[in-house]
């Protein structure tokens, strides 16, 4: 089983004809209402691609209708917390030229206690997988507690922040990351080649496993001498949002169904390809049934 302790937000889109300026009152041409958030994104990728996965979340009571979507998606929800006060949420305009603002809170994502967090790590099992991302609190707690209880620890460090370097981060044994965030972590200036920033990501975490995601250009996988490189599909994109997340959730399904590296990089470009393909965030994320096709027409895994 994996457990996900990740961010359950509701992202509010306004299609507005261009950005809201100070003192501006603007009207919206259109309104959606939808599930976002990475760890929301992430399980129902996992979930959607056949995995095993349980969310650690917690939710406003009022957006239980969150909980049900990821429920009826195959996501173990018995551990998200539906709680009384507001939950985090994203407000989103997008103008007509595609530029976006987004204004995020994140309400009932940021309330995790130290307590909390160890009941949930008792209830899983020594061996089990853990991932999280940088959307909730306490991750300190989180990587300390998983480790002493013997779990294996993935993680996104999206968004990145300054907080993300303190981290004990030689405590993971799986580190997914994109060009920014392998930048920020490797102290290296933008546009660094992929190559350089796995020098250095291997410098600093010797024994880590470290995929580095670079959207058009591509993945590659590393762990000590083994580097691996998946290119790049073919594909006109229509909105990237989710595609890391739908990326990392169908990379992690592969390797708990006890693929290696190069078919995990595989199956996930394959899926994140599909997704970008579509507009939006969780409901871009493919099926399984639908990503298979794709593999069946791909090249061989490098």
């Amino acid at each position: 089983m994996l457990h996900n302790f990740g961010s359950i937000n509701l992202d509010h889109f306004y299609r507005v004809p261009h950005l809201v300026r100070p003192g501006e009152t603007l009207a919206s041409r259109d309104y959606r209402v939808g599930l976002g958030g990475k760890g929301a994104n992430q399980s129902l990728a996992m979930a959607r691609a056949g995995g095993r996965v349980r969310h650690w979340g917690r939710l406003g009571r009022h957006d239980a209708w969150a909980r049900d979507l990821l429920d009826r998606d195959g996501v173990d929800v018995e551990t998200i917390e539906l709680v009384d006060e507001p939950g985090g949420h994203a407000i989103i305009q997008v103008d007509d030229d595609g530029e976006n603002a987004i204004l995020l809170f994140p309400g009932a994502n940021h309330g995790f206690t130290r307590q909390a967090l160890a009941a949930l790590v008792e209830g899983a099992a020594p061996g089990d997988w853990v991932l999280a991302q940088n959307e909730c609190n306490a991750l300190p707690d989180l990587l300390e507690l998983a480790a002493v209880r013997g779990l294996h620890i993935a993680f996104n460090p999206a968004p990145m922040t300054a907080d993300v370097a303190a981290l004990p981060l030689e405590r993971c044994r799986l580190l997914f990351v994109n060009r920014g965030e392998a930048e920020t972590l490797a102290e290296l200036p933008a546009g660094t080649p992929a190559e350089a920033l796995l020098d250095a990501l291997r410098r600093r975490l010797p024994v880590t496993e470290t995929v580095l995601t670079l959207g058009g250009e591509g993945a590659w996988y590393q762990h000590g001498d083994t580097r691996l490189f998946q290119a790049p599909r073919p594909v006109t994109p229509v909105d990237t949002t989710a595609a890391g997340d739908t990326f990392i959730g169908y990379y992690l399904a592969a390797l708990q169904d006890g693929q290696p590296p190069a078919t995990c990089l595989q199956r996930a470009a394959a899926a994140a390809a599909l997704g970008v393909q579509r507009p939006g965030a969780a409901e871009s994320i493919p099926d399984v049934a639908e990503v298979e096709p794709l593999l069946a027409d791909a090249p061989d895994a490098p």
